[in-house]
């Protein structure tokens, strides 16, 4: 993550100048922040608020909002009209440490939302200009892509058992409550390198998610979510030792002083499947036929089995191999499924599975 930053920010700099930039990665299914990497930003200890305003209040150009547009990348200077201070994130966050405009950009493609991000000018820096944003905007598609593929890079480690960790969290954001395995999992996760960084960013964007849900279940933004299943927020995201962890969050009590009880638990095959087949664009007749052809059927049974014709299922095996970059059936086996993502793929898993001819 922290290289395909610097990648990034390499690119971007020779065509659009800035002087702080930072890249979050989120969970497609639920756009909730899993991990950031911020040069020459915002300190770490304004970082819980600006979680508390992207996730509960309303300003401009919060991601949930641009992700839902048909231009998902904007300058606060577009968006305010050059007042920037109508912007509650500017007055109270950025201009104290010295920024003005910013540019956010949702970097979406075609299987989805993997990430964000946001280019910050100092007082002294002009504004972004339309050519600008345009320019960043033709790149949120590659850049969505490296984020993707970066998901499936190594191998995703065995979660090891049953080793649920517990926090409580007080209204300012503080642990109140923790056992140990939580701390095994947030000395695992990291709160990154940052200094002065609290908890990992995940954790912190569970609880404000499930604290915006309890206050209406819009976020300050109109999404309007609402019930009491809201009231949940959930994330998936690999730690640096390759696990994959699912982060929920939930409000304890009502009222905005209550508790939020966070589990950290290691991802079971109905969390992860939908994350796996999302990184290689798998359409959902694509992953039935992957988890068909894992079990060794053969082309006339698959057919028969989705009610489809042998020339279709063949197309959707063209289609697979180009998304996974595998060649032949052999190939897509051993690499999805005999690797590490065979129990994945799909709720039930699969076990055992003959290698087909």
């Amino acid at each position: 993550m922290r290289d395909f930053s610097r990648a990034v920010t390499r690119i971007l700099r020779r065509a659009v100048p800035f002087d702080g930039v930072c890249l979050l990665t989120v969970d497609p299914a639920t756009l909730l922040p899993t991990g950031e990497v911020v040069e020459d930003g915002l300190p770490a200890a304004a970082m819980i608020r600006l979680t508390e305003i992207e996730l509960r209040e309303p300003d401009f150009n919060k991601f949930t909002a641009l992700a839902r547009t048909d231009q998902p990348t904007a300058s606060l200077s577009g968006a305010t009209a050059g007042d920037l201070d109508r912007s509650l994130r500017q007055r109270e966050l950025r201009r104290p440490s010295g920024f003005a405009d910013e540019l956010r950009a949702v970097l979406s493609g075609t299987t989805g939302t993997w990430g964000a991000l946001t280019l910050l000018r100092e007082a002294r820096s002009p504004h972004f200009t339309p050519a600008e944003v345009r320019f960043v905007a033709s790149l949120a598609g590659a850049l969505a892509d490296g984020l993707r593929r970066a998901a499936l890079i190594g191998d995703a480690v065995d979660g090891g058992g049953d080793d649920t960790g517990l926090l409580v969290l007080a209204a300012d954001g503080t642990v109140e409550m923790a056992n140990p395995a939580a701390g095994r999992w947030l000395d695992e996760l990291g709160p990154g390198d940052r200094p002065g960084g609290h908890l990992p960013l995940a954790v912190r964007a569970a609880a404000s998610r499930a604290r915006a849900a309890a206050d209406g279940g819009n976020g300050g933004d109109g999404r309007g979510d609402g019930g009491p299943a809201a009231c949940l927020a959930r994330a998936r995201i690999r730690t640096p030792a390759g696990r994959w962890v699912v982060v929920r969050g939930s409000l304890l009590g009502d009222g905005p002083g209550s508790r939020v009880a966070v589990l950290l638990e290691a991802a079971r095959p109905p969390e992860l499947a939908p994350l796996i087949a999302d990184a290689y664009g798998f359409t959902e007749r694509e992953r039935l036929v992957t988890e068909l052809v894992a079990r060794g059927l053969p082309t006339s049974e698959i057919a028969g089995r989705l009610h489809l014709s042998a020339y279709t299922v063949q197309d959707h095996l063209k289609s697979i191999f180009e998304k996974s970059g595998t060649g032949s059936r052999g190939d897509l086996v051993a690499r999805l499924f005999f690797d590490h993502y065979a129990p994945r793929l799909t709720p039930h898993g699969t076990t055992s599975v003959p290698m087909p001819e």
